[in-house]
């Protein structure tokens, strides 16, 4: 079984070992050494990358058997020894990351009985899902405390149990796994079982910030960062404040007020714009009405209305029909092309009906109420409206 050096050294990134095997999988390669500093991707923590020998590091699987397999992208000589070289930038991020989430996790628990249920690191942020939904005060109330913690630089110590010296022990949450049991103490506030790789000292993480959350199944799931990512975030949500206040000429404080005041402004713009478009339909309708041609018993306005989007066509179709007797069908521009058909309350035709039929006859998606209906057809403005005239009548 592949001794696992992270387990006890994880500042270590470079180590010797010798290749027990070494797969051909495909274009690749599956390597076993007698000694890893390797993470393989486990406990919602991903895996190392890095170097070994020549060989670049593709991922770090556990297998069933107790080993850790390296996937590479070369074959590595059997027997031989060989220099492993971790990538340790992002060791040590993955580091800080894990061990804010011990600590996070932590502080729920000890301050508000609310127990973790899962925990995911990604590549740009980390999320735990609690056990029931929490509020924006109880959030800020752990995230100090677990952020007291880190300032206090307390040590990270790791030691070895049985299951049985475990059990009577105070850990967080109950082990999943069996037998020998690595156990993970952020001294006098956190001890748990885990096989992740921690920094050895709280001070390490630099700082816990929660970046959001939200409710999941019922629970919360929340986002947060630690370390060099808190830095980074920071930094993003800078520059946008600082370009938001620029454009808005507002102070930071008052950007919620002024983004209240726009989208108000924008609701009204949105109305009026409504209201302009109602009116713009109404005249031009009437001189559409009046060129109308004869679709049997009907009159119908069949045309082609380029620069002329979806919603103002339905309102200009709206408008054609709110007098008797016509069948109106416009097209836009575009491919599919936006097509609008009404007909009026006197007009025995079921337009809904007859979108289906000409998208499934030219190619598109529609449908609608028997009185309005639109879609998207794929077909020419042209090919539209000679089919309307062939089966409207």
């Amino acid at each position: 079984m592949t001794t696992r050096l992270y387990y006890t050294d994880p500042l270590l990134h470079v180590f010797d070992a010798r290749v027990v095997s070494c797969l051909e999988k495909g274009t690749q390669f599956e390597a076993r050494l007698d000694q890893t500093a390797f993470y393989p991707t486990s406990g919602g923590q991903p895996f190392e990358t890095g170097r070994l020998g020549a060989a670049r590091v593709l991922d770090v699987l556990d297998a069933d058997d107790g080993d850790v397999v390296h996937v590479i992208d070369a074959r590595l000589p059997v027997g031989e020894a060989v220099r492993g070289a971790i990538d340790w930038a992002r060791r040590f991020d993955h580091m800080q990351q894990h061990t804010g989430q011990h600590i996070l996790s932590a502080a729920f628990d000890r301050r508000f009985g609310v127990r973790t249920t899962s925990f995911h690191l990604g590549a740009e942020s980390a999320t735990i899902d609690l056990a029931r939904e929490v509020t924006a005060a109880e959030i800020t109330q752990a995230e100090r405390e677990a952020n007291q913690v880190v300032w206090e630089n307390r040590p990270v110590r790791v030691r070895f149990a049985t299951e049985e010296d475990a059990a009577r022990l105070p850990l967080r949450k109950e082990p999943v796994r069996t037998g020998l049991l690595r156990l993970v103490e952020v001294v006098e506030f956190d001890l748990s079982a885990c096989g992740g790789t921690h920094v050895p000292q709280t001070g390490m993480i630099g700082i816990i910030a929660v970046a959001g959350w939200e409710r999941f199944k019922g629970a919360t799931r929340l986002t947060f960062v630690c370390g060099r990512r808190a830095l980074d975030s920071h930094g993003r949500l800078r520059d946008t404040v600082t370009a938001s206040t620029r454009a808005l000429s507002v102070l930071a404080e008052e950007l919620p007020a002024a983004i209240e005041r726009m989208h108000a402004d924008l609701k009204d713009a949105g109305r009026a714009a409504r209201k302009l478009h109602e009116e713009l339909a109404g005249f031009r309708a009437r001189g559409l009405r009046q060129a109308a041609e004869a679709i049997g018993p009907h009159r119908g306005v069949l045309r082609a209305q380029p620069e002329t989007d979806a919603a103002l066509l339905k309102a200009l179709a709206s408008a054609i029909v709110s007098e008797p007797g016509f069948i109106a069908v416009l097209v836009g521009e575009g491919r599919p092309a936006p097509v609008v058909v009404a007909r009026s309350s006197d007009v025995a035709l079921d337009v809904g009906h007859w979108m289906k039929r000409v998208t499934a006859d030219l190619g598109g998606r529609g449908g609608g109420r028997p009185e309005l209906a639109q879609g998207g057809i794929d077909a020419p403005a042209d090919n539209v409206l000679e089919y309307a005239r062939r089966t409207l009548c």
